[in-house]
């Protein structure tokens, strides 16, 4: 843990405990399983508050829109959207989007540190855009919740940077798993998509974490339900080997599916981001969009019979998932003469099973998430993705019924199972998680097998038509890179700080070339840094320069460093992990880069550099820290 010169009363208090840990024989990790028991119950109680406020809003929302005319379908979402503008545009950038990625960024780039108000912020921007019937999940704000809790108590105790991360994650696992109920899936989602860090060092805490939250939910909750709980004649289905092709095709389609989702959402980003309007204005435009989506689709389920008045893909549709998950949803029994399928939710949506109705309703999905999201609303992708599994593996069910082709006992639901994890490991790249949050979020063990199957499938074919997943593919072009070896994840726990850096030369752009071989002479270097006249960087002189001028020595007499110097190279910060400085080595043909930063307990002073960091010298680092590993 990190030490100061004036030890504030918590540093003094944790130092005391770590001491007496210490003489009672505890092992020096002790306590980041004691802080990933209390993150998870401190966490649990944040989830269990935002979700509470989420329904009271969606529901009062979905009750007016009930009472609302048509046209005026868009009115609540809009008001929504520029709620949630405003707040975004004032306090926090950070909480537009579905907001996993800007924790996976803060944990390769910034060792694991949030600011709370991000977190304070995400949750209230997406309560007024699920709940105002905008088309986006739980899970991002959720995530953003728990990592802040993490990361606040990491900061507040002065804990080791290697650490912070570590922290950060058991408090978005708790929050997964206070959420869905879901304790075994939100470890493998912290540790396959955030962390990327299967060590047990890592993975001891954010299990206590995980499993504290679930139980202090279930505790203050009263209860222990599946989210999805599968009954009836669906908790009684099984696998057979017949079914085999189907549950491949199933995979493949989802797996499209996912990568269209992800395309979606990107290409919507990429408009309104090029859009001359003011930001808080494009959520809004966002929400308008949606609505009139809405009211086409309202219109084409009446042409079908049905008595809607709301959109199955408003809000985080939750119950249109258990609708499709329910057998009797598409019993041809229950038909009328039409061949329609319908049930109507509580909330006054209708979910209609011809294939026209489940096709419309697919696609509507998608552009409504992106519509929602890529305009700059607030909130998660992971509902959408089981929304959309759920319609696409119920549609593709339904057509195989309508040929003949599903077994005796089988039913369009089943695939509707499926296909949820399908989507869900498509567009995360990460199956592990999809089959085990399927798993509990159902709790159904019959479809275990295809649900493997097709969830395996579904990433292959999305990792080989697009590279990233939902949540990488706006890092890497931030120029975040992604890896799960564990060496990637030692370069991410060490900065630039690790570095003995080499002392440097100081020349000016004024200054005569010969200077440099004499300076190159008396302090045998080959590397100089070029400051101006209020001593703040320019650039560098690299050894590569000085051979470059050599081949023509009868112009060095001539020659200044301001002919010389390179100031298109990349700077390195102080805190900077050593991955991202490993990365800037690599894009460059230099052997060393300038240290810059703003001097030490003056974070808004002018920038200094701090010497010369060295391929060789971070080569010898990372090799050192391996042999500690």
């Amino acid at each position: 843990m990190a030490d100061s010169p004036a030890s504030p009363p918590n540093l003094q208090i944790w130092k005391r405990l770590t001491g007496l840990a210490g003489k009672a024989g505890l092992r020096d990790d002790w306590y980041l399983i004691s802080l990933g028991a209390a993150i998870g119950a401190v966490a649990a109680f944040g989830a269990i508050g935002f979700k509470k406020l989420l329904d009271v809003t969606t529901d009062g929302t979905f009750s007016l829109m009930r009472d609302l005319p048509l046209w005026l379908l868009p009115v609540l979402p809009m008001v929504g959207a520029l709620v949630t503008a405003i707040l975004i545009f004032f306090l926090a950038p950070e909480a537009r989007g579905h907001g996993v990625p800007e924790v996976i960024d803060s944990v390769y780039r910034r060792g694991g540190v949030l600011r709370k108000r991000a977190a304070l912020l995400k949750a209230l921007t997406s309560i007024t855009t699920i709940g105002s019937g905008g088309s986006a999940g739980t899970e991002g704000p959720i995530v953003m919740i728990g990592s802040a809790i993490g990361s606040g108590i990491a900061q507040f105790l002065r804990i080791d940077r290697e650490q912070v991360p570590t922290l950060l994650g058991c408090g978005a696992a708790a929050g997964i798993a206070s959420v869905f109920n879901a304790p075994i899936a939100g470890v493998f989602f912290c540790l396959e998509i955030l962390l990327r860090d299967f060590s047990l060092k890592t993975f001891t805490p954010i299990v206590v974490a995980s499993v504290i939250s679930t139980a202090t939910t279930q505790a203050v909750l009263g209860r222990n339900e599946a989210l999805f709980a599968v009954t009836g004649e669906l908790a009684e289905y099984k696998f057979t080997i017949g079914e085999l092709p189907s549950y491949l095709i199933l995979g493949l389609i989802c797996g499209l599916v996912a990568v269209g989702f992800i395309r979606m959402l990107d290409r919507v980003e990429t408009v309104t981001a090029r859009l001359k309007m003011h930001e808080i204005a494009k959520p809004v435009v966002g929400a308008l969009a949606m609505g009139v989506l809405g009211i086409g689709y309202v219109l084409v389920s009446r042409t079908q019979g049905l008595d809607a008045s709301i959109p199955n893909f408003f809000g985080n549709g939750y119950e249109t998932i258990d609708a499709l998950l329910e057998p009797s949803t598409f019993n041809p029994a229950a038909a009328s003469d039409d061949g329609l399928v319908a049930n109507e939710l509580r909330t006054g949506q209708m979910v209609s099973t011809t294939l026209l109705m489940l096709s419309l309703l697919l696609v509507c999905k998608g552009v409504a998430t992106a519509l929602t999201l890529g305009s700059g609303g607030s909130g998660g992708v992971f509902a959408p993705s089981l929304f959309l599994g759920a319609a696409a593996g119920g549609l593709f069910g339904q057509a195989l019924s309508m040929v003949g082709l599903l077994p005796e006992g089988g039913s369009p639901a089943a695939y509707a199972l499926v296909g949820m994890a399908a989507v869900v490991a498509g567009t995360s790249h990460a199956p592990l998680t999809a089959i085990l949050i399927l798993f509990e979020l159902t709790r159904d063990v019959y479809v275990l097998l295809p649900i493997m199957l097709a969830a395996v499938l579904a990433t292959v074919v999305a990792q080989l038509v697009m590279s990233d997943s939902i949540y990488s593919y706006k890092l890497t072009r931030r120029g975040v890179s992604f890896g799960t070896r564990a060496d990637l994840t030692m370069l991410r726990r060490l900065t630039a700080r690790d570095i003995q850096a080499i002392p440097h030369v100081e020349v000016r752009p004024a200054d005569p070339v010969s200077r440099l071989f004499e300076l190159r002479d008396i302090y045998r270097i080959v590397d100089f840094v070029v400051i101006d006249s209020d001593n703040q960087y320019v650039g560098l002189v690299t050894a590569q320069d000085l051979r470059m001028v050599l081949i023509e020595r009868e112009a060095i007499p001539y020659l200044l460093v301001a002919e010389l110097v390179r100031s298109d190279l990349p700077t390195i910060e102080p805190d900077e992990p050593l991955d991202s400085v490993l990365r800037k080595f690599s894009d460059t043909d230099v052997s060393s880069l300038a240290m810059v930063g703003p001097p030490v307990g003056k974070p808004h002073g002018n920038a200094m550099v701090y010497g010369l960091v060295t391929r060789g010298r971070l080569m010898r680092r990372y090799q050192q820290a391996l042999a500690e590993r």
